[in-house]
This record gives C-alpha cells, structure tokens and sequence, in this order.
C-alpha cells in the first residue's frame, strides 16, 4: 500500500482556515489544480457519505465520497470513487491543528492507496507535490505563509 503524507504552517488560526476547507465541494477556491466540483444528487456539502465529482484543469474528472467531517478536530476524510490515476483504494484525511504560539495552524494531509507498483513512486510524488502542497501553497497565498 502506497502512502503520502505533507504538511505545513499556515499563519493563520485553523478555525478561518477550516472555514475554507471544511466545505467539500469548495475544491476550485483553493486547490489550484481543480476547475469545477458539484455534489451529486443535490445533498448538503457537509453530509457524510454525499459525493463530489470535479473536473480537473487538464480536464481529468473524479468522484470521491465524504467518509469523516470534524468540526471538532478541524478534519475530513475521503475516499476515491473513480479517478483517472489508476488507483484503488485511496483514502486521505485532511487535518488542522492549531498553534497557539503566534496563532498559526499545523495542516497536514495524508493518502493510502493501491496501484500499480511500477506507477508508486511517480503517483506518491505527484499527489503530494501536484495536489496536496499546492493546496497548501494556496492556502498559504490566501492567509499567509
């Protein structure tokens, strides 16, 4: 099982950034790589279970499925549907922690997924650089580095 995991300081309080991200269908307002995202059958963005489907901007589309939602531990986890990667299996979760001292917030986003062992190392790269740090990238241009 293949395993990514990136994190970061945002100098901003978790509870804005969550702000932000806890909406799961709000992909395209912070994650630079995502042109549009809608959830299907019409259900509310924080309903666990509901499911996402999004265009990429080199035209990629995915569906993944809300499995957690904390407003308590500022996280949410999901799953992969159906994406263009050739993965199986895929599971990530999205933490924030908030620093006290300067009131930052500690961001980390972590994945486990099947796949082609040949295609591992170029999928765990890609995901963590390509996807979650540019995510955190742009969360960090909105609120500070």
């Amino acid at each position: 099982m293949a395993e990514v995991y990136v994190s970061t300081v945002i100098a901003a309080p978790a509870t804005q950034i969550w702000a932000v991200v806890r909406d799961f269908n709000a992909l395209p307002d912070w994650v630079p790589a995502v042109a549009e995202s809608r959830i299907e059958m019409g259900k509310p963005s924080d309903q666990i279970g509901c499911v996402r489907a999004f265009r990429l901007k080199d035209g990629g589309f995915l569906r993944e499925q809300l499995l957690g939602l904390s407003d308590y531990d500022y996280s949410c986890c999901y799953s992969i549907l159906e994406s263009p990667m050739g993965v199986e299996n895929y599971v990530a979760t999205l933490k924030l922690t908030p620093i006290t001292d300067g009131n930052r917030s500690f961001a980390e986003w972590s994945a486990s997924f099947d796949c082609d062992p040949s295609r591992e190392a170029d999928l765990v790269q890609g995901i963590g650089r390509d996807v979650f740090q540019a995510a955190f990238g742009s969360l960090k241009s909105r609120f500070g580095g």
